[in-house]
């Protein structure tokens, strides 16, 4: 392989969090008074800066870390959705190559979907902002080299994906499953299309 390790973003690329997150967050809010209503799905594609208007930022940020605490007890517990065919890839992908995560989220989400679906034997490290307040190019860049990678790929959704690994200076997959749209990239419209891209 070309390669010798490939980092993946998780939300939109590894799993679909979003129905599990808004139903943590909906029992996080069911003893807020100030609150009218926890947020739905599309709200929550938007995050806390259009959800509760009305409240001040000191409430949004109590809310916000009642919400993730509420969030990583229940992802823990019940996970998200796996895309199609993710575990046996990463099964294969993990024979090959080591396997890495990399995204932008609190340091207890990664742990949270490691556990919930019993996928620490296919990674060998992970890093995000939560940990090392770090942008994830240089989170790429610090999995890199701790991990001894000389010629990694990045795998993710979104532009801001495609960004990250620009500014890490390191290859670019799309995963055309996922969330957001991206143009001049190999794309990947399911988990196992990336077997034969890493071939070429």
């Amino acid at each position: 392989m070309k390669y010798d390790g490939i980092l993946f973003d998780l939300d939109g690329t590894l799993w679909d969090a979003t129905e599990a997150i808004r139903v943590s967050w909906a029992m996080a809010l069911e003893s807020a008074p100030d609150v009218e209503a926890p947020p739905t799905r599309e709200q929550l594609e938007n995050l806390m800066a259009t959800l509760f208007p009305k409240l001040s930022k000191e409430r949004h940020r109590e809310l916000f870390d009642a919400c993730c605490k509420a969030e990583d007890v229940y992802l823990r517990q019940h996970g998200g959705i796996l895309f199609p065919g993710l575990e046996e890839t990463l099964q294969t992908l993990s024979r090959e190559l080591p396997l890495f995560i990399v995204s932008n989220c609190n340091k207890e989400y990664i742990p949270c979907f490691l556990d919930a679906h019993h996928m620490h034997s296919y990674f060998q490290d992970w890093e995000c902002i939560g940990r090392t307040g770090k942008q994830k190019w240089e989170n790429i860049l610090l999995v890199a080299e701790r991990n001894h990678l000389k010629a990694p790929v990045y795998v993710g959704d979104t532009v801001l994906d495609q960004e990250a690994a620009q500014k890490a200076g390191v290859p670019f997959y799309h995963a055309a499953y996922g969330f957001g749209q991206v143009e001049g990239a190999p794309e990947i419209q399911e988990p196992r299309q990336l077997l034969e891209l890493l071939q070429d």
